[in-house]
């Protein structure tokens, strides 16, 4: 059985680095993978600060917007919701799904999610994928951690968080900031067993 039978959750939190989102929902979307996502309040302002881009608020709006942004028309499926709608179906534990990534991940986010806070939909969904044992991996986007950091994101690795910190390789003769990018979101899927970015492996010497 595919494991694109049931939906991705990408939570996309106030980080700086939203390229990291945008690249992993194109190549998420180009694998014909049906992505449920769900943006914090605080990426309103970081579109705005970063790109001097206007997210919109509304579901179908956003959709477009976000297909616009990863250059994905049409493929796969993409459902948006608002960041206060803790109703959704991503909010409870009946709903199945593949795990939730969230790209990139604030710290603010981390500390909510090690002492069991929810007060979004996103970090709802991530409570719930952490409850019902499924697979939720975070990128952190910060740089250096504090103390606090560290012990916040030891809590979430020893409840199984998968942690991929935003920290590109150079082994593959990178060219581009996207080829930088492209490997971290590679290496975050990976955790997912979602391999659908054609990256540069190492594959030891030859």
């Amino acid at each position: 059985m595919s494991n694109k039978t049931k939906p991705l959750i990408l939570g996309v939190s106030g980080a700086s680095g939203l390229i990291y989102a945008v690249r992993a929902l194109k190549f998420l979307l180009e694998a014909d993978y049906e992505i449920e996502l769900v943006a914090s309040k605080s990426t309103y302002m970081v579109w705005q600060a970063e790109q001097d881009t206007h997210m919109p608020m509304q579901p179908f709006q956003q959709e477009q917007f976000w297909r616009q942004q990863a250059d994905v028309e049409k493929a796969g499926k993409l459902y948006c919701h608002p960041w206060g709608d803790v109703g959704a179906n991503i909010a409870s534990g009946s709903f199945r799904t593949l795990g939730m990534i969230i790209i990139p991940c604030s710290m603010s986010t981390v500390a909510k999610l090690a002492n069991g806070l929810s007060s979004d939909l996103l970090e709802r969904a991530a409570d719930v994928q952490i409850k019902e044992g499924r697979k939720l991996v975070i990128v952190p986007r910060e740089t250096p951690f504090s103390l606090i950091h560290l012990r916040n994101l030891t809590a979430l690795a020893e409840t199984g968080v998968r942690i991929v910190p935003a920290i590109p390789a150079w082994y593959h003769n990178p060219q581009t900031i996207e080829d930088l990018v492209d490997f971290v979101v590679a290496r975050a899927l990976d955790q997912l067993d979602i391999d659908c970015i054609p990256i540069q492996r190492w594959q030891g010497r030859q």
